[in-house]
């Protein structure tokens, strides 16, 4: 798909500022947003060096129609990021079919999805935040009831350690379930307006958590490099 872009200046301010639309003609919905979500993810300067990388992309190469580079995208960094081969095996193995032009069906793509989008996002919830919440929420409600300040501090210890399991469960299986059947009919029609309803910027968000949790670093500018060459190794 040929695109006409922005000038460069023009193009990083919109992805700073996270604009609605992309200021270029024939750049896609799904690619947009994540390309948003990845900007915003980088520091300052790795971000605008990204931007004026992919700026260029689009200006020689285009962007290729339907979900090739996503698939590629996927499976050549993505999933082996997550480092989890018994939940992404699967899902790598379709992702490279269907870049090759052979999507699988829709009952398929959700068998495989489903376990890598539960495992996805319980590693990308926010335990840290969530547990010291639930402490201090339920040691302040203990002292207020009159409990000693050891015993206050117990208890609220107690609650937030079952509240924050309770609560990323809770949370994978949610997005697990809204995800998966999404997802899995975007890829089984290589639909690329499907997939921008998906929220892919959202799911990045969760990518990134995810791999920092694995690797103990953030690994957005990894992702970042990978979507690039994902582009430019699909074919418009």
């Amino acid at each position: 798909m040929a695109t006409t872009t922005a000038a460069p200046a023009a193009f990083r301010a919109a992805l700073r500022t996270r604009s609605a639309e992309p200021p270029a003609v024939g750049v896609p919905a799904w690619l947009w947003r994540l390309a948003t979500a990845v900007h915003g993810e980088l520091p300052p300067p790795a971000a605008d060096t990204w931007a004026n990388r992919l700026h260029g992309l689009l200006g020689t190469a285009g962007v290729p129609a339907g979900l090739q580079a996503v698939h590629v995208w996927q499976a050549d960094t993505v999933l082996p990021l997550l480092a989890w081969p018994a939940d992404t095996a699967v899902a790598a193995d379709l992702h490279r079919a269907a870049a090759r032009g052979a999507p699988a069906d829709r009952d398929t793509w959700r068998s495989a999805l489903g376990p890598l989008l539960l495992r996805l996002h319980d590693a990308a919830y926010d335990r840290a935040s969530a547990y010291a919440e639930g402490h201090a929420g339920a040691r302040d409600y203990a002292l207020a009831n009159g409990y000693a300040g050891a015993e206050a501090d117990a208890y609220g210890h107690e609650y937030a350690r079952l509240s924050t399991e309770a609560n990323a469960r809770a949370f994978a299986e949610a997005h697990a379930e809204a995800l998966g059947p999404a997802l899995a009919a975007a890829y089984a029609a290589d639909d690329a307006q499907a997939y921008a309803a998906t929220f892919p910027e959202a799911q990045l968000k969760a990518v990134v958590r995810a791999t920092a949790a694995v690797h103990e670093t953030p690994q957005a500018q990894l992702l970042a490099d990978g979507l690039l060459t994902a582009l430019g190794a699909a074919r418009p």
